[in-house]
């Protein structure tokens, strides 16, 4: 199978968790995409399921296709979150917000029972960090906050140097949130812990796309069909 393939067979396996009557998380990407369109078909034919969507832009997709929407002010807590990653290590952290919306994908997930991340072989790492870590921040006191994010990672023994702001054609990137992202690009990220906890310590970090202990499962997908990995830790969440 291409990449592409893998994804919808990814999506395809991750489908069939999923039970009439359910609360769903719904994510972001192209994998996520991939998800929702076989979703879809199956809510055509009777499947009975609601959604949050984690983006605007996924959002569009389910409206388009007929998926049932909600929010969390309605329905706060959540059986399944179904979403895609940027990468993955042995212990199913993550990293995500490649796409910009990991603030609320991170809030989303949280609020699920369970969370099942769907990914071709290419996410799969030994250790984080090949992926730039994105870093959602608010965009009042932008230079400060980049100072400050810079020092913490130094202390770390992180690159401190390869911190950009994310642009777009037109400008920054910005998110559905109002915020600013900053990519950060460490190479390696042996302790990952310590990382989210630096970060999240720096006012002006709204969120970082460090997934911790939320992922119970990872359907991976390669050239010759899906794999399920398996959580070993209770979940926690950070």
């Amino acid at each position: 199978m291409d990449a592409h393939a893998q994804k919808v067979e990814a999506a395809r396996v991750a489908l069939t968790h999923v039970e009439s009557g359910m609360r769903l998380g719904i994510g972001t990407g192209s994998t996520a995409a991939e998800f929702v369109r076989l979703l879809a078909a199956r809510v055509a034919t009777g499947l009975d399921v609601i959604g949050v969507p984690t983006s605007e832009r996924t959002a569009a997709l389910c409206r388009e296709l007929g998926v049932r929407l909600t929010t969390l002010e309605e329905h706060p807590e959540l059986d399944l979150t179904i979403d895609g990653a940027d990468e993955f290590d042995p212990e199913l952290t993550l990293i995500k917000g490649g796409g910009g919306a990991l603030l609320r994908e991170k809030i989303v997930a949280a609020a699920s029972a369970r969370m099942i991340v769907i990914a071709d072989a290419s996410k799969r790492v030994d250790v984080l960090g090949r992926f730039p870590l994105p870093i959602e921040v608010n965009t009042f006191g932008l230079a400060a906050t980049k100072l400050a994010i810079e020092k913490a990672v130094k202390a770390l023994g992180l690159p401190s140097e390869r911190i950009v702001q994310r642009m777009t054609d037109t400008g920054p990137f910005v998110t559905d949130g109002g915020h600013f992202i900053l990519d950060a690009s460490f190479g390696r990220i042996p302790d990952s812990r310590a990382l989210s906890s630096s970060l999240h310590a720096v006012p002006g970090v709204v969120e970082h796309g460090l997934f911790i202990g939320l992922a119970d499962h990872v359907i991976i997908a390669g050239p010759d069909g899906a794999s399920t990995l398996t959580a070993l830790r209770a979940r926690t969440g950070s």
